[in-house]
């Protein structure tokens, strides 16, 4: 499906709008508010369509100061997240090139997110480590105000050790699963010897134990897979540094397709694409070579200022002026 339409008539909200339906949360803000229409107090949102042969409906309801309300085929969910492990949707918007550009804590939440997807039975890791590392931090702020001792320390140092080695080990997993299409994808569009690799160890209790003294001094915990990074490469040059705005926007595709090829492979039914203004800074060869890719994906949504940015012919054409579509 291609939308096209002037800057501004509402071809972004149309993507927004499938993203909040299907994962229950919006791919540009984590406030809810900013999902309502300026002056209304509430919005609604409903998406219907069919996953393999079976009818899938979805209805969501957003009320401005109070939580999410979700429906799946007419069965109230009892929270919105739920929708995740339901349906698979992929994203692709201009501030994505921060996974690539941006500071590691923005590639760990990215891949952390795709550990979820790939591996839902560890979703939950990533939380109970960072929720593990709030307690040591706050037992280092209570021993150096002198209101605790440093035994009370040991417990959430062998926790923070115990999650610290599960998250690194499904983190590491998790590139050896996606790099290699990964890299496949990433040649495809022009980026050669794509690459991913992880940057950092678990800690151990003794690597914690020999720094307590600046962790106390600072009331935070200074080691651990909170602070890790992961590279993203082509060749011996990494992105981040050395590579062009247009290169990184080709790896966060590249990403984006291996992912959705794994996602493809492990449950059988491809996720949706959404992919914002994706088009405008390709030369029209990689234009061909992103087209012949989403024919092979799955449902794909593309937005465009222009129709003939595409160079193929979508199964569906939508025009959106003024905040309609037709």
């Amino acid at each position: 499906m291609l939308a096209t339409g002037p800057n501004g008539a509402g071809k972004t909200n149309l993507l927004e709008a499938l993203h909040v339906g299907t994962q229950g949360f919006s791919p540009r803000t984590r406030t809810d508010r900013q999902l309502v229409r300026f002056g209304d107090s509430a919005a609604r949102i409903a998406v219907r369509g069919r996953r393999l042969d079976v009818p899938v409906e979805i209805e969501l309801a957003l009320e401005v100061g109070a939580a999410k309300q979700a429906k799946l085929n007419g069965a109230p969910l009892r929270t919105v997240e739920h929708l995740r492990s339901e349906l698979t949707t992929l994203v692709f918007t201009p501030d994505r090139l921060g996974v690539v550009k941006g500071a590691p804590a923005a590639r760990r939440a990215y891949f952390d997110r795709a550990l979820g997807r790939l591996s839902p039975a560890r979703a939950q890791l990533p939380a109970d480590y960072g929720a593990a590392v709030a307690q040591r931090n706050a037992s280092l702020r209570r021993i150096a105000t002198g209101a605790s001792s440093r035994a009370a320390l040991e417990p959430w140092t062998a926790q923070v050790v115990e999650l610290g080695l599960a998250l690194v080990a499904a983190r590491k997993e998790l590139l050896a699963l996606l790099a290699p299409p990964f890299s496949v994808h990433a040649g495809a569009l022009g980026l050669d010897d794509g690459e991913l690799r992880y940057a950092g160890e678990p800690p151990t209790v003794e690597q914690l134990e020999a720094r307590l003294d600046r962790d106390l001094d600072r009331g935070i915990t200074g080691l651990g897979p909170h602070l890790d990074d992961v590279v993203i490469a082509s060749g011996p040059r990494e992105l981040r540094e050395f590579g062009s705005q247009g290169e990184q926007r080709l790896a966060v595709l590249a990403l984006l397709f291996a992912e959705a090829e794994l996602i493809s492979e492990r449950r059988g039914v491809p996720p949706l694409l959404l992919l914002d203004d994706v088009l405008s800074e390709l030369d029209p060869a990689r234009r061909r070579i992103l087209a012949e890719r989403v024919v092979r994906t799955g449902q794909t949504l593309i937005t465009a200022t222009d129709r003939a940015m595409l160079p193929a012919d979508p199964d569906q054409l939508v025009e959106v002026s003024a905040g309609t579509a037709r």
